[in-house]
């Protein structure tokens, strides 16, 4: 998103705030140029991961707001993007793809089973097209054994479909009770009660576009600087409770999961390990939320006891065992605090950029504050106006390593984990080493400068390498910029959200990005082979999808860790099937499952190099 706190806008932001002004060009005296196209000198089929969108059938692209974006560029959430969602909505055991939309339909791609996909919206029913999407879930909320879906928007309304069978949805968001409008993120499902019902958690943000409808494009104009922005009125976050009947109940007060606004992302997780599943909350503006579950239907905050400083700037969030120690971490991508430089219509802070990409800083104003040590000061302002304080944020990406007893530390520098103009996660073994790898979508478009996205592949020490440019990801094929200039500038190609699945059920973890403005990346894995098994969980006391369920596969001195997740990472929901790689090692000592609601079952025969269907046991039954 588009900074409104660049370096020289905090200097004056008394002024911004009550005038209302748009902040202004970049001032770095760094003038790093633009780069030209570039043109790929190999085979991309040849390359580790090959971008296939096309050839597997996917050729519809985003569309940005035009009046928003572009030559009428303007300071909002808009420039955000859409996102994207995995799941078998048709049951036929591969794993689908949803697209979100800003102006036009929707689009649902129907995976053939041969490697290649249909688009099947019409005749689903989920194109949409009248509202600005935001994210997407597929989630079987009443249990039938048929993937429903769940789409959020930006004051156009949320949509919950039923899925009816032969590949048909039914709207039914007024009889649900889920009629919510407002300036909504992402819809995370999980059972905060557990009673077998997935519950909806919905983020939202703040009151950041105007009163004026464009009922030709169907939404309404956001404001434009950072001062009618920045400073509008937060709109808090809704939980609402499954009845069990296709009705949901708002339960937020009692909850106490109204958040502190400003919300992009959430991720349920038993971060103590008292069979109660907890949730972090991602803030744009302001410290992030740790909600520990007091298992009386009551949440209570414990950000600062157990976590300390949290991202100031946070988009998304996923969690994951980056060490394989059998305990799961925490992952949180920092997009606001890479915007020191303000809205750089000349694109001259790349060289800076360049430089320091890989560090924080202790204020928003990163660099800049070593050459004018006051900005520091107009921070504390800032502060005040939006609601949080710097000793309880940090400026960029967070790793936090689950230490065990309710305990973590921060490690995202020592990690090699701190990037550049993060926006999303992805998360998946894509080598099958045993060791998961990060892929962060990055970068910002029109007017900036190309910022590359990220490949992290874990090393297996605890620390990541970024690979991108040598396994394929980057530069795109299709150029890092756009054929056509916007006022004549070169407009920058960027991703927003991603996802990881085995779309072809060849072992290997492909990667899908919803680009801004553009048509998708479909990365097929090419990597050399490796062991490696997967798990489709189907819970019976717990909920059908095993959303909350945690794999721990024992091989060797490694605890191979692997949690069932619904929507996560920003905007996006990646497959509900669990990958593990093996590498070279072709026999599993022992798998544990931890069901939600925290039952246990031991597994000592499992497939290797298969795909394990695994039903929750009832109460009673033998393991």
């Amino acid at each position: 998103m588009v900074s409104w706190c660049g370096s020289r806008g905090l200097r004056w932001l008394a002024w911004v705030a009550s005038a209302g002004a748009v902040i202004g060009l970049g001032w770095l005296a760094y003038r790093g140029l633009t780069h030209t196209p570039s043109s790929p000198s190999v085979d991309p089929r040849s390359l580790p991961f090959w971008e296939s969108a096309t050839e597997v059938g996917i050729t519809w692209r985003m569309n940005f707001l035009p009046n928003e974006q572009g030559t009428t560029f303007k300071i909002n959430l808009y420039d955000h993007g859409s996102g994207l969602a995995v799941g078998d909505f048709d049951g036929d055991g591969h794993d689908d793809l949803y697209f979100c939309n800003e102006l036009g339909p929707n689009a649902l791609y129907r995976n053939k089973g041969d490697g290649t996909f249909e688009d099947v919206t019409d005749r689903a029913g989920v194109g949409l097209g009248d509202r600005v999407c935001t994210g997407a879930t597929f989630v079987d909320y009443d249990n039938d054994g048929r993937l429903d879906l769940y789409v959020s928007s930006t004051r156009g309304g949320n949509v919950l479909f039923r899925n009816v069978g032969e590949g048909k949805f039914q709207d039914v968001t007024e009889s649900a009770g889920l009629t919510h409008v407002g300036h909504s993120q992402t819809g995370v499902f999980f059972d905060y009660n557990d009673d077998g019902l997935l519950d909806l958690y919905l983020t939202n943000t703040a009151e950041w576009t105007s009163s004026t409808f464009d009922r030709e494009a169907h939404y309404y104009l956001g404001k434009g600087d950072f001062g009618s922005v920045g400073l509008s009125r937060k709109e808090m976050n809704v939980l609402y409770r499954n009845n069990g009947d296709g009705t949901f109940t708002d339960v937020t007060e009692k909850a106490g999961l109204e958040g502190r606004g400003w919300a992009g992302d959430a991720a349920p997780l038993d971060y103590d390990d008292d069979g109660k599943i907890d949730l972090f909350v991602t803030s744009m503006f302001g410290r992030c939320q740790l909600y520990h579950n007091n298992g009386n239907g009551t949440f209570t905050d414990v950000t600062l006891k157990v976590l300390g400083r949290t991202p100031y700037g946070a988009t998304g969030v996923k969690v994951f065992d980056f060490n394989n120690d059998g305990r799961l971490d925490i992952l949180v991508v920092d997009m606001h605090s890479d915007m020191w430089m303000g809205l750089d219509w000349g694109q001259s802070s790349r060289e800076l950029a360049e430089r320091v990409h890989k560090q924080k800083f202790r204020y928003i104003n990163g660099p800049m504050v070593k050459e004018d040590p006051s900005l520091s000061e107009s921070e504390k302002e800032f502060a005040r106006r939006l609601g949080f304080r710097h000793e309880d944020v940090l400026f960029g990406n967070a790793l936090y390593r689950n230490e065990g007893g309710g305990k973590f530390t921060e490690v995202s520098e020592v990690a090699g984990l701190e990037t550049f103009w993060p926006w999303g996660i992805a998360i998946g073994d894509f080598d099958n080493d045993g060791n998961q790898d990060v892929f962060l979508p990055s970068g910002m478009g029109y007017p900036f400068y190309y910022w590359p996205n990220a490949l992290l592949m874990n090393r297996g020490n605890g620390t990541f390498e970024d690979r991108a440019k040598e396994l394929g990801i980057e530069p795109p094929p299709r150029g890092q910029f756009f054929p056509e200039r916007i006022d004549s500038l070169l407009a920058a190609r960027s991703s927003r959200c991603a996802v990881t699945a085995d779309f072809d059920g060849d072992g290997r973890l492909e990667i899908v990005t919803n680009n801004f403005n553009d048509q998708p990346y479909f990365f097929k894995n090419q990597l050399p082979r490796k062991n490696y098994v997967s798990f489709r969980l189907r819970g019976t006391r717990s909920n059908r999808d095993a959303l909350g369920a945690v794999v721990r596969v024992y091989c060797g001195k490694q605890i191979l860790t692997r949690q069932v997740q619904g929507a996560g990472g920003y905007l996006s929901q990646s497959s509900h099937i669990l990958h593990v790689g093996l590498g070279d090692e072709t026999k599993i000592d022992h798998v544990e499952i931890t069901w939600s609601g925290g039952e246990k079952q031991r597994l000592e025969q499992v497939k290797v190099n298969a795909l394990n269907d695994i039903v929750e046991p009832s109460r009673g039954a033998s393991p």
